[in-house]
């Protein structure tokens, strides 16, 4: 465990991918240029992809200066104008494609509605195509295209800490200290994904798969990172978080059984099992006192944190649907 333990520091920053295009091109090259060659401006296309391939990675470049960075960065340009510039401009055509996924109709549901709704969800697609049929191949496939965001867990949504006050801050906290591994390491829920990856033989270093995935593995986190850097977009983080932790531990009871089914190695069962016992109690933490006390003393916030519940859900829904095509066509979702 040791010697996995230094890999992962050891490639905690990785060197930024081939691009998809000639938008996430400019970023990288924008990035690997030092102080005396950076443009002061990345010119952009007038029409984006929101979706596509070119804008996601792009997207991914930029936020990752906000994390742990890039090995091949050529100075410190995390609040590089150039880049801040471009973008501020692709967050605004992501969020609004993601606007219009979203069934005009759920938004007059109020966010205990919309909760209560997905605390009642009975899995579908992918968690139940995993839990009766998975393959191993399918399971690695599923892990590895969520080891984009696993391997950073808690850390989009924990940007709304310092934006939050009160009992909602304080129980905020309290669900991330759960996730960080409450004090311990080896509990951190990043590290125990790290662990089911090296246990089912896949790359368990830090954004491992980004060459690999594809644009709808990497919206989700694109998502998590574009509301999380945002303090005008609290609400929906807090949304985001307690759609993620109300959903989570059924889906996560149900990928136990698949794992259980395959006779997947124990290291591989711990993560779910975490999930399954923990988010029981962390979505009634959320929804109760972390969304109750913010609404309380912010109401103007109610759609907001409305949008994040079901941003959440219109992300994932298209990943789900990749999934179950490639897997219907004995294809995976990641290039390997």
């Amino acid at each position: 465990m040791a010697s996995q333990t230094s890999n992962r520091i050891r490639a905690s920053r990785r060197a930024m991918p081939d691009p998809r295009g000639p938008i996430s091109e400019r970023v990288i090259d924008a990035v690997r240029m030092s102080d005396d060659t950076a443009p002061t401006r990345i010119d952009l296309p007038e029409r984006l992809d929101p979706w596509g391939e070119d804008v996601q990675l792009a997207l991914t470049v930029c936020h990752e200066l906000h994390y742990r960075g890039w090995a091949d960065a050529g100075r410190d340009c995390e609040w590089d104008p150039a880049l801040i510039g471009a973008r501020t401009r692709l967050e605004e055509s992501f969020l609004d494609a993601v606007r219009d996924e979203i069934d005009p109709r759920s938004g007059s549901a109020t966010a205990a509605d919309e909760l209560d709704g997905l605390a009642r969800t009975v899995p579908t697609g992918a968690t139940a195509h995993l839990r009766r049929h998975g393959t191993e191949r399918e399971f690695a496939d599923y892990f590895a295209a969520r080891s984009i965001y696993h391997l950073k867990e808690a850390d989009p949504h924990a940007w709304a800490i310092p934006r939050l006050s009160g009992a909602a801050k304080a129980a905020f906290v309290a669900v991330e200290y759960d996730e960080y591994g409450a004090g311990r390491g080896g509990l951190v829920h990043q590290e125990l994904f790290a662990d089911l990856l090296a246990s089912m033989h896949l790359d368990d270093g830090y954004l491992g798969y980004l060459s690999e995935a594809p644009a709808v593995a990497l919206a989700p986190v694109t998502l998590m990172s574009t509301l999380g850097l945002r303090r005008s977009r609290r609400g929906a983080v807090v949304g985001h978080f307690a759609a993620t932790e109300v959903s989570s531990p059924v889906a996560s009871a149900w990928l136990l059984k698949g794992l259980e089914r395959i006779g997947a190695p124990e290291q591989a069962r711990l993560f779910y099992r975490e999930h399954v016992e923990a988010d029981a109690v962390h979505e009634l933490v959320m929804r109760h006192e972390v969304v109750a006390s913010l609404l309380a003393n912010e109401p103007w916030l109610a759609d907001d944190v409305v949008f994040g519940i079901l941003a959440l859900q219109a992300v994932e829904s298209r990943l789900d649907t990749a999934f179950m095509q490639a897997w219907a066509a004995n294809e995976t979702v990641i290039a390997r």
